[in-house]
């Protein structure tokens, strides 16, 4: 297919470079066409953008970037276009071949001015992809900003998801989109200084705390309850909550739990933040909490997290991301609890975080976040499908099936109850692990996927601290985890106290009574 990328003369960044490429690695010819455009540039906004690559990046460049280079690609239309893609705000003049003229739009209006609208006003855009000819919306998302790193970062983000959205657009065409309408923006100010300082200034203050303190520190919670605990309240009450103890210089996230040949253990991700990487540890639990010692069970040169456990054919297996290494393995159990042995990769050239696996009507999901090369790592959903878990493992037809930071990423096992089908989801609206959702799964097959998130979650005076991100049960236990302050400092902290338990809180939410059995995800 022969695409034509209509651009501002006055706005050649190198996110459009990231474009081409990823256009051409799907096989379609791309060509260029600068239009000058009345619109306004803000004042300073170029300086603003380089002063932040020089401060708040240390040099290092991102899409936002000015390259001038792209200006000598051809100014005129050296074929039929059958596809346009016009990121300007002139009015469309389709070519008589373009099957689609497609604009992205932020928070419903064109052009590049309408993102940096969005983001002075403290936030990420809505992005659309609209269809000019027929008016339609093809695909729509709200993009994380875990890795937007002031003006220049925000706009590299949104822009990468923009190519995601239309990519996706072009390979399997519109898709419905369950994401609220959004009232447009009124345009960005002459003069974003104010919100470039404020970005400096953050950083150089984030830069002093963690001086002093490890961050992001991560710590598990854990308690009995007799219910559905919070799938059945909808939120944090009921039995009080307990920390799982950790040496200051380390934290623990990701809490799977697993009962095993009679004995029940949790699973998570160990992290010595003196090295900055990620293994795989267990704990037993008893009747009444914790019992032994932490047990290092898995180990590799790569970072790992997120051990999903399931059982299949009586054996035991684990799946941790590895994502850096844009593969998925998987991983049998030969002694339990800390003997692993790496059996077979079931994705691999993907770069896909936190594969959860169920099974349903006949056939086996695996749900993950997939990150295309750029932008969040938390805002789109991927959906992958086999016969059995061991595949052959093939992608959604809608995929991504999602974009949408507040649920997109997985955050735990599956749950059924009375016939649905839930799945607990990290809200990313704020940051990334910021809080909790529970949605339920309305279609699921290879080609349609669609949920509904009831509630949400975050913390509070029951669990105190900023972020809460994953949701597990096994039996009467039940699991989450979430973020709080380690000094560095030995005057200051105690590597071998845990922090105190939380005390009680109200959230929010719903009605769900699960019990995930190892047959429907775990």
């Amino acid at each position: 297919m022969i695409v034509e990328l209509r651009l501002d003369h006055q706005r050649p960044r190198r996110w459009i470079r990231q474009l081409i490429a990823s256009l051409e690695a799907e096989s379609h010819k791309v060509q260029l066409v600068w239009i000058d455009t009345d619109a306004k540039r803000p004042a300073g906004l170029d300086a603003l953008l380089e002063l932040e690559r020089l401060l708040l990046r240390r040099g290092r460049r991102n899409g936002a970037d000015r390259d001038a280079g792209l200006l000598a690609a051809p100014r005129g239309d050296a074929e039929p276009a059958d596809l346009i893609i016009d990121f300007t705000t002139a009015p469309h003049t389709a070519a008589p071949t373009a099957l689609h003229y497609l604009r992205p739009l932020y928070d419903g209006v064109a052009g590049e001015d309408a993102a940096l609208a969005a983001i002075l006003a403290g936030g990420l855009p809505e992005i659309a992809i609209r269809d000019e000819i027929s008016g339609a919306i093809l695909r729509a998302g709200q993009p994380s900003s875990e890795v937007a790193d002031g003006l220049g970062g925000a706009l590299d983000s949104v822009m990468f998801r923009t190519g995601t959205l239309l990519r996706a657009a072009i390979r399997s065409g519109p898709q419905p989109s369950a994401l609220s309408p959004l009232t447009p923006n009124e345009g960005v100010s002459d003069w974003p200084a104010g919100f470039v300082l404020r970005g400096l200034a953050k950083s150089i203050a984030l830069r002093i705390y963690r001086l002093c303190c490890y961050s992001p520190h991560w710590r598990i919670g854990w308690r009995y309850t007799d219910d559905a605990g919070i799938w059945a309240s909808g939120d944090l009450s009921g039995p009080d909550w307990h920390s799982l103890p950790s040496p200051g210089h380390r934290f623990f996230a990701d809490p799977f739990p697993v009962t095993w040949k009679g004995r029940t253990f949790v699973f998570f991700e160990d992290l010595d933040h003196r090295v900055g990487k990620g293994t795989i540890s267990a704990i037993e639990f008893g009747e009444s909490g914790p019992i032994g010692p932490v047990v290092p069970v898995l180990e590799e040169p790569w970072h790992l997290s997120y051990p999903f456990l399931i059982v299949h054919n009586d054996e035991l297996w684990m799946i941790p991301e590895s994502s850096a290494q844009c593969e998925v393995n998987i991983y049998r159990c030969v002694s339990f609890p800390d003997r692993w042995e790496r059996h077979a990769t079931l994705l691999s050239g993907v770069e896909f975080a936190d594969a959860t696996i169920i099974q349903h009507d006949g056939r086996t999901y695996m749900f993950g976040s997939s990150r295309d090369g750029g932008g969040g790592y938390s805002d789109t959903l991927s959906i992958y499908h086999a016969p059995d878990l061991f595949g052959p493992w093939s992608p959604h037809e809608r995929n991504p099936v999602l974009l949408d930071r507040a649920s997109a990423r997985p955050a735990g096992y599956f749950v059924h109850n009375g016939g649905r089908l839930w799945r607990p989801v990290q809200d990313c609206t704020n940051a990334y692990g910021g809080a909790l959702g529970l949605a339920e799964v309305t279609a699921l097959s290879p080609s349609t996927f669609a949920q509904t998130v009831h509630h949400s979650i975050g913390p509070g005076p029951r669990w105190p601290g900023r972020k809460l991100h994953t949701l597990n049960r096994c039996g009467r236990l039940e699991l989450i985890d979430g973020t709080s302050i380690q000094p560095k400092l030995a005057l200051l902290r105690r590597d071998d106290q845990a922090p105190e338990p939380a005390k009680p809180v109200s959230a929010i939410v719903a009605t769900a009574t699960p019990t995930p059995s190892r047959r429907s995800g775990r």
